[in-house]
């Protein structure tokens, strides 16, 4: 996959479902019984250690039918949060990739491809000028989505390690592309946070001292979090997080924005919203 690419899918998402025929160039674990898609992940599976399902670089994800359309309408699965993932471990072909091991550039790559081949390339939003306020309906083509361009070879394969100094105290930070365990758990760290504060959310630096691995080749634990709770510097701070919003592998999600109302015009992330895999939510008003 060459770097700024769009996110392929070998066939059109319209073309009927008894014409569509599975992938034959792929070895295939077990014949699936709808049709598949393979699709090539953010990270190229470079960041995964060998031996791993994941480090050839592709996945392989069914069609969605309505046996998962009815996982989307689970009440009880929406209420624990955990319906998006339990609809990504049904469409995965590969019962041996773990959805917790999946890295979240990855997660974001297969969600992309499940809504296209399910839905199509058409997702209409809303969105609010940052300008003038006013609402604007946008059509965003999700076929244009393409993956950040990414210098692969300068970093060790089967690693997940990156490493930043830090502009102000010099010090050099190794960190991590997250998975599933580390969101959980920084989100469970978070709502005992909230139990003794409702005023100190503290997720920009419940976040670092989950994402950063060592300080000057320093790994240990208890080390980093005093380091974040009472040294690391606001201008490092930013510093560090804008180099990780900028320098890792991951779907493009920005799109270029027209204002149908004044002449505000800028390139914005696109909002995933209830429509994104629920697009049916756009007839009812």
């Amino acid at each position: 996959m060459s770097d700024n690419q769009t996110i392929p899918l070998k066939r059109p998402v319209n073309v009927p479902d008894f014409v569509l025929k599975q992938q034959s160039d792929v070895p295939q674990k077990k014949e699936t019984k709808y049709p598949s898609e393979v699709i090539p992940l953010a990270t190229k599976g470079w960041f995964y250690p060998e031996g791993h399902p994941l480090c050839s670089g592709q996945i392989e994800i069914k069609q969605m039918t309505a046996r998962e359309e009815d996982l989307l309408a689970n009440q009880e699965l929406i209420k624990k949060g955990k319906v998006l993932d339990k609809l990504m471990e049904a469409l995965i072909v590969d019962k041996s990739v773990r959805i917790e091991d999946i890295l979240i550039p990855d997660k974001n790559a297969i969600f992309i491809a499940i809504r296209r081949l399910a839905y199509g390339d058409e997702y209409n939003v809303s969105i609010n000028c940052p300008s003038c306020d006013k609402n604007n309906k946008v059509n965003i083509n999700l076929s244009q989505l393409e993956y950040r361009k990414f210098d692969f070879d300068s970093y060790p394969k089967g690693k997940n390690s990156f490493t930043f100094k830090l502009p102000n105290s010099g010090i050099v930070v190794t960190y991590k592309l997250m998975n599933q365990i580390d969101e959980q758990a920084i989100d469970a760290e978070l709502v005992q946070i909230k139990k003794f504060s409702k005023e100190n959310t503290a997720e920009l630096t419940t976040r670092l001292k989950y994402v950063i691995t060592s300080l000057d080749g320093n790994p240990d634990k208890p080390s980093i979090r005093k380091f974040i709770e009472d040294t690391l510097t606001a201008r490092d701070s930013a510093a560090l997080r804008k180099h990780m919003r900028d320098n890792n592998p991951d779907v493009d999600m920005s799109f270029d924005f027209k204002c149908a109302h004044c002449e505000f015009e800028r390139r914005l992330d696109m909002p995933i919203g209830a429509t994104f895999l629920w697009p049916d939510l756009d007839s009812r008003g």
